[in-house]
């Protein structure tokens, strides 16, 4: 985590939720951003979900313009955010409408004096990685900031594939798919599957079976340069998916290979984000905590 001073003055504001409370949050960020001198866009993708007229502009004009992109939502918009402005070396920070929010962590409630402190410079900036997934000879790519799962398709259906990693062989699995997840994809689909909670700072990225026919397949972290291969060894329905939003049908022989992507995701957090406390609040770490840890 590295503090830094840089003041925004071109800020944007996204979301992909569609709730009736992201107007009134659209709204009153409009008047915090106007009120302190600052500039506001709004993209023409959030023009219906954010039921606004003023400072409408392209995606591409923002990702050319912004200095600072703000997301109204929970996880899955911040994610949409990071794919369409946050891989363009824009910084994000998230206001959070979700229910787990790992990576939005300002409360409406908190709003005003929050966004104030972080536009007058007082903020932490933290950088997380994607993952790039290429099918074969580059017939489809794309990046994720959570994970990059291969699957069946199917309940109850197993796929049969073999892994790789930096040129050497793993195993050979039957499983209904596997997650390859970055540590930001920790607290992601992953955590549903028993895999292991990594602190974004750690250079890693996990492979995670499900539901492998096997009772010995554990978890398996390889270092963040590392070249995952999966090839897919028979025939029957597969699909890749990134950060449950993109999707492409796999056939057999299929070679899949995922790799720590170029571009970077830059957060805000306000100077009192605290990933371990985030992890008690929203996993149930503990039923109490000693006084003198509050906060």
């Amino acid at each position: 985590m590295v503090r830094k001073r840089k003041n925004f003055k071109k800020i944007a504001i996204y979301s992909s939720l569609k709730n009736n409370k992201v107007p009134q949050i659209a709204k009153q960020l409009e008047e915090i951003i106007i009120n302190m001198g600052l500039e506001v866009f709004f993209p023409i993708s959030s023009k219906d979900i954010l039921k606004t007229s003023s400072s409408i502009v392209s995606e591409k004009y923002i990702n050319e313009n912004a200095d600072l992109v703000i997301a109204i939502g929970g996880d899955g918009t911040l994610l949409s955010c990071a794919r369409k402005f946050g891989s363009h070396n824009l910084p994000v920070l998230g206001v959070n409408l979700g229910q787990l929010g790992f990576l939005t962590d300002i409360a409406p409630d908190e709003l005003t004096g929050s966004l104030q402190n972080v536009f007058k410079g007082e903020y932490d900036l933290e950088e997380r990685f994607f993952l790039n997934a290429k099918v074969n000879d580059n017939s489809f790519e794309n990046i994720a900031l959570n994970e990059v799962v291969i699957h069946s398709r199917e309940v109850a259906q197993l796929i049969e594939y073999e892994l790789f990693i930096n040129d050497a062989f793993v195993y050979r699995q039957k499983a209904d798919g596997i997650i390859v997840n970055t540590p930001t994809g920790s607290t992601g689909y992953s955590l549903s599957g028993n895999g292991p909670i990594m602190h974004p700072s750690v250079k890693a990225i996990t492979l995670l079976p499900m539901f492998p026919h096997s009772l010995d397949t554990r978890p398996l972290l390889v270092d963040d340069s590392s070249e995952i291969v999966i090839k897919i060894c028979r025939k029957g329905k597969a699909t890749l998916s990134l950060d449950s939003h993109n999707y492409h049908n796999l056939k057999f022989d299929n070679q899949i290979k995922i790799t720590k992507a170029k571009p970077k995701l830059f957060l805000i957090h306000p100077y009192n984000h605290d990933f371990f406390s985030a992890c008690r609040n929203k996993l149930g770490w503990s039923l109490g905590m000693p006084e003198q840890y509050k906060t």
